[in-house]
Parts: structure tokens; C-alpha cells; sequence
């Protein structure tokens, strides 16, 4: 963090003492607004004792939610909150085959010469987060990689890396694990009563113990509550080279969930995956601090679905709470049994509730919902591989027209589809900008003016969902 500007004291405000000579000021840190200094010589001295609590926010508890933090400050949108490096990063759980030092989606005929795991070549065999981690506990266990039949596959064997890097870094840097990571919600009381807890048991806890010949250095809980760490609180990080893995930021990890967050978060990832916090509107001081741990462009049943399941903990933000999702329609559906309804959800905050016709007595259960949007949710899924080209245009503009008299026009599985296109048209090989008739260049304008109008209630400010 850099020096922060001194910022002056309203006069009606009481005179406090530098914080390095202890005589009156009337200057105060521009970072945090809580210590003063007589001059900008003194907060320079001082800088060195101050700037690891030189905070915009703060950290606070209670019992339903644990730590959260609000701003010790008003804050401007675009502000940086907070900028830190990951404690860990590396393979989500169930992942693809990849290099174990940049990422890369590979076939896994490569190995390591040293512990025989999957890398791209001597380059990545030597990345620090490889070498100087798993690569020596494999090799002093000759633990060998059983690669997959279908590298797209997913990788049991991976789901280990992660975890075993936590706890080495736990070793290597016991401070930090002491200070930031043991205090991270595990939620290994509710976790032990769902399969992901046998799953770990078995290519996690039993592995690491066993055929890694760690037993006498973790034990199981310990094992388990890493897991626990990573699956609660971890970001995603999206690489150069196109591969998701996951990263570990603990004080990031700090704020709350909204599902209209005030901040947005960046990972630079040739900045040793450094993640930059701000925020996208202005936040009043002692106001709570809020990001959001699921994709805003999803209906209100998936995220507070997935929210439930990973991270055990029902949302109720106003959002999910309202029926038409503060007005974006993103979860409603149009009538078929009559021209001009809407079905809305009874009661958001119920999965089971029924859904009602605005304008005729049509009503139907929410598990009939749920069956509808788990068809679309896999069928957009589905697209996830066709990426580029004129095939990803006309099969999302296909999946549109299919759904468009079945959803509302703004429904969250039609915004995802058109986000996609406002990316591909200009840039998909036969969609070229230079190349697109005016139709077409009508039609980009037009989902871009959509995807605003929703960004405008969901993400407003300098959200990325704007850019």
C-alpha cells in the first residue's frame, strides 16, 4: 500500500495528537481517517508502524453471520478497499487434467521428471508453486499420477494439490496460517453430513495420510477443515491460458455476501495472481462492505441453490427476497395459459412455494420450476464448449429463440445468453465488427442496452458486468 494523502479536519472537529510527536493536529490519514499527524514529514516516519492498519474498512462479528466489514470511511466508487496476494492457489476440486505449474489443459503424457505428476515441460516442473510444494511430498512417497482415459475428464486424483498446498504453506509461513487462515469459516459440522465430506475422506484424507506418508505430520481434522477453508471461502481465477483454478485471498474472503454486491474484485494474474478489491458505487462510512459469492446473472432458485449447498447459508437479501428480483423480471416466466401473465413466485425464500399467473388463476409448484430450470441451466452449460466461431453465435441465438416466449425478456438464462453474444458479435470468426451488416450491428446495440438496464439494478457503478 502507498503512502495515503493527509486530508484537514473540519474545524468544529475536536483537535487530536500526532500520532509520532503526540502534539495537536489537525491532519488526518486519508486511508483510514483514524490517526493524525501535525505534518506530512511525520506521517512519513510514521508510516512504517501505521501501514498495516491503514484500512478503509473494518472488521466486525455477530453471531449469524461472523466477520464481515463496513467502511471506516465514505468510499467513492473505483476506490481500492484492499489488495492482497493468494495464501494458495491451484486445481478446483473435480477438475480437468492440467499442468500443475501454469494451468493448462493437457493430456497428462507429460510428466514431471521428479515426482512423475502432470506438467508442461521443464519450465512449468520448475514454477516455485509446483517445485517448492507437492513435487518433493510425491516424489519421497513415489506416488505416481494415474492420468484418465478422457483428459476432459474429470480428475479425482487432482483434488488433492490444493488442499496439501495449504497445509505446506501452513509449515512454511505459520503466521499467516495463525492470523488469517485458521479463523476462515470450515462449516466441518455441516459438511460431515454431506457425500463431499466422504468424497474428501477418500481422495483427500486417506490419500494425503497414506499413500503420501503424511500421517504423522496431519492428521485427519486437520485434513478436513483445509478442505473445509478452500470449498467455503476460495475465488475463482481465471488464467491467460483459458483454465479456472481456484485461489485462497482470506480478507477479501472477510465480506459479506449481497447479490448486488458495492464491490468488484480483479485478480491480476502477472502480478503473482495479486486480487484488487474496489468499489463499483459510493459507500457511506459504517456501511457493510458486501461482495458476492455467486453469478449475478442467475435466477434468485440457483443462487440461493448453490449458496445453500457450498456454502451453507441461506440468502435473503432483498434481491432474493422480491419476486420479480427488484424489478428485473430475471426469474419470471411468461403464462401460457394466457397472453399477458407473469409467473411469479409466491414466496422467493421458499423453494417449494407455488408460482403464480399475474393475470389469470394458473398456478404450478416450485419443484415444476426447478425441473424447467435445471433443463435450460444444462442446456446453457452445454454451450460452455462451443466458444468461438459462427457455431457459438447461431447456437446461442438458437437457444434464445427456443426459450424467448417460455421467459420473461429479461429473464437471468436470457441475459447469460445475450452476454455471451454482445462478446461474440464483433469478435467470432464470420460475426467480424468490420464484417457485420447493419442488422446485426442493430442487434449488438440492442442486447448491449439490455444487458445495462439489468447491470443498472444487479451490478450498478463500475462493475465488470459494465465494461
Amino acid at each position: 500500500m502507498t503512502l495515503p494523502h493527509l486530508i484537514q479536519d473540519t474545524p468544529l472537529k475536536a483537535v487530536e495528537l500526532c500520532a509520532l510527536c503526540k502534539q495537536p493536529s489537525k491532519h488526518r490519514c486519508g486511508g483510514c481517517e483514524t490517526v493524525t499527524y501535525c505534518s506530512g514529514e511525520h506521517q512519513k516516519e510514521h508510516w512504517i508502524q501505521h501501514r498495516d492498519t491503514c484500512k478503509a474498512y473494518k472488521i466486525l462479528t455477530n453471531d449469524k453471520i461472523g466477520r464481515y466489514g463496513v467502511a471506516m470511511r465514505t468510499l467513492e466508487p473505483g476506490e481500492c478497499i484492499l489488495t492482497e496476494f493468494p495464501v494458495v492457489i491451484g486445481p478446483k476440486p473435480h477438475t480437468y487434467v492440467m499442468c500443475l505449474g501454469c494451468y493448462a489443459s493437457i493430456d497428462g503424457s507429460t510428466l514431471c521428471s521428479s515426482c512423475g505428476w502432470p506438467v508442461c515441460g521443464p519450465g512449468c516442473e520448475a514454477a516455485p508453486c509446483h517445485a517448492n510444494a507437492e513435487c518433493p511430498v510425491f516424489k519421497n512417497a513415489r506416488v505416481r499420477f494415474q492420468s484418465v482415459e478422457n483428459c476432459m475428464d474429470a480428475c479425482p486424483q487432482l483434488n488433492c494439490v490444493t488442499p496439501l498446498r495449504l497445509l505446506l504453506a501452513k509449515e512454511s509461513n505459520p503466521e499467516r496460517w495463525e492470523s488469517e487462515v485458521r479463523i476462515m469459516q470450515n462449516h466441518n459440522e455441516e459438511r460431515r453430513k454431506t457425500p463431499l465430506w466422504e468424497n474428501n475422506q477418500i481422495n483427500i484424507v486417506e490419500y494425503l495420510r497414506g499413500a503420501c506418508k503424511l500421517a504423522d505430520r496431519f492428521d485427519e481434522e486437520l485434513i478436513h477443515t483445509a478442505c473445509g477453508i478452500l470449498e467455503i471461502n476460495c475465488f475463482e481465477v481465471h488464467c491467460s491460458n483459458g483454465s479456472t483454478v481456484q485461489g485462497l485471498y482470506p480478507q477479501t474472503a472477510i465480506m459479506s455476501h449481497s447479490c448486488v454486491p458495492n464491490t468488484s474484485h480483479c485478480i491480476v494474474t502477472s502480478e503473482e495472481n495479486r486480487l484488487f478489491l474496489r468499489t463499483t458505487v459510493k459507500i457511506e462510512k459504517g456501511s457493510e462492505i458486501y461482495t458476492t459469492y455467486t453469478h449475478t446473472l442467475s435466477p434468485t432458485f440457483l443462487r440461493r441453490s448453490f449458496l445453500k449447498k457450498y456454502k451453507f447459508f441461506d440468502c435473503s437479501c432483498p434481491r432474493c427476497s422480491d419476486p420479480t428480483e427488484l424489478g428485473t423480471h430475471m426469474s419470471t416466466m411468461k403464462c401460457h395459459k394466457c397472453d399477458l401473465g407473469l409467473i411469479l413466485s409466491s414466496d422467493p425464500l421458499d423453494p417449494l412455494a407455488q408460482w403464480k399467473c399475474t393475470h389469470c388463476e394458473f398456478s404450478t409448484p416450485g419443484s415444476a420450476i426447478e425441473r424447467v430450470f435445471s433443463v435450460i441451466q444444462d442446456e446453457l452449460d452445454q454451450l460452455e464448449c462451443v466458444l468461438l466461431g459462427e457455431e457459438a453465435v447461431e447456437k446461442r441465438e438458437a437457444l434464445w429463440r427456443k426459450y424467448r416466449s417460455v421467459l420473461h425478456p429479461k429473464h437471468a438464462f436470457l441475459m447469460t445468453l445475450r452476454f455471451s453474444l454482445s462478446q461474440l458479435y464483433g469478435h467470432a470468426e464470420g460475426y467480424l465488427l468490420d464484417d457485420l451488416p447493419d442488422i446485426l450491428l442493430e442487434r449488438k446495440i440492442e442486447i448491449c442496452k439490455d444487458i445495462l438496464s439489468v447491470a443498472d439494478v444487479i451490478e450498478p457503478g463500475l462493475s465488470r458486468l459494465r465494461e
